[in-house]
């Protein structure tokens, strides 16, 4: 969360920016123009970013509130049709652009030659981050949820939905890429540099990019929303205090000893280094690399060897023995050892 509440603080700005103008792609821009907006507005910019950072976490803070049924399941019942519903939208809209089958077949198409170990590993690790693994978020909220749950199910559900929205989210960027020509780069610099040069060449390119980043909002929030309830749950139960008390005390610890260093790492702390990273980097490869990680190979050890019977009674309330019994072998036994092969292969 040090690192991720900026990123939606990132989002925000640039919707703001686009809105009112700073940000001009009413017409075709050069990488020269996104990348000179991202110096000026995100890496030099420092409190505007830690003002948009506070606003997504104030909005964060009024959804908490409200608990887990009326907060965050209520959100996620409303921003999650629209999140698909806008995904939709994009997609329909940029597979018909001219040259976006040269996107579809670079998405679809297999390169065998790229297969390779690290690939393997990488795909392993992108699994555990899109699940919210090692998260300790599937903890928390399945302890919310029904005695009668069939928790197989709800898995199995949670897994193919969150494939799906992956697929077409590769559906929605690479054939604009291709479209306009713009080079499929990743991370921030796709999303935050390459990809307002393709909206500035489509029609009403600005109320499409302001869509996109309004998706992404979206998918930012309802993230960081189940990550902070991890933290507010645990400090509930080990403190007995209030909810609002435990929210505050969380929100407003990760925002000044989280938050604020990872925007000034752009600005002012540049030249600090951890780990020859600057400190956004850090938290990223830290949290990503490190402690993920190992909270996935904890929780993977303590269901295996230590409450083996009591997971075994949950799933078969309402799963199948033989299924039950073959998870339960991959979770003690091979799990672990992916885990350890994705850490080991992180950190050298």
């Amino acid at each position: 969360m040090a690192y991720y509440m900026v990123l939606g603080g990132w989002v925000i700005s640039y919707i703001v920016n686009i809105i009112g103008g700073n940000l001009d792609i009413s017409s075709p821009v050069s990488s020269e123009v996104t990348k000179s907006f991202f110096t000026e507005h995100i890496e030099n910019s420092p409190w505007e970013i830690a003002f948009y950072t506070f606003l997504f976490v104030v909005v964060n803070q009024w959804i908490l509130v409200k608990g887990v049924i009326g907060g965050i399941e209520k959100a996620a019942k409303y921003l999650m049709p629209l999140l698909f519903l806008f995904l939709i939208a994009m997609v329909v809209r940029n597979v018909t652009l001219p040259g976006a089958m040269e996107g579809v077949a670079f998405y679809l198409k297999p390169d065998f030659s790229k297969i390779t170990a690290e690939l393997f590993v990488f795909v392993l690790g992108q699994v555990f981050f899109a699940l919210s693994l090692g998260f300790g978020v599937m903890i928390t909220l399945s302890s919310y949820l029904d005695k009668n749950e069939n928790l197989v199910q709800t898995a199995v559900i949670t897994a193919i939905t969150n494939t799906i929205i992956a697929v077409l989210a590769g559906f929605m960027i690479f054939p604009s890429l291709f479209s306009f020509g713009v080079a499929p780069d990743s991370g921030p610099t796709l999303v935050f540099q390459s990809l307002p040069i393709v909206f500035s060449h489509m029609w009403a390119g600005s109320v499409f990019a302001v869509i996109f980043f309004s998706l992404l909002l979206i998918a930012a929030l309802t993230t960081s929303l189940t990550i902070y309830e991890v933290l507010i749950t645990t400090i509930q139960e080990k403190t007995k205090i209030r909810r609002t008390a435990a929210i505050t005390i969380v929100l407003a610890a990760i925002f000044i000893f989280g938050n604020i260093p990872s925007i000034l790492s752009y600005g002012p702390w540049k030249d600090v280094s951890v780990f020859g990273k600057n400190i956004f980097d850090a938290f990223d490869y830290i949290s990503g690399n490190i402690l993920f990680m190992l909270t996935a190979l904890g929780s993977a050890l303590f269901v295996g060897f230590v409450m083996k019977d009591e997971a075994k009674d949950e799933l078969l309330y309402k799963g199948n023995h033989t299924t039950v019994n073959i998870w339960f072998a991959y979770v003690k036994y091979l799990v672990p050892l992916v885990i350890l092969l994705i850490f080991v292969s992180n950190l050298f």
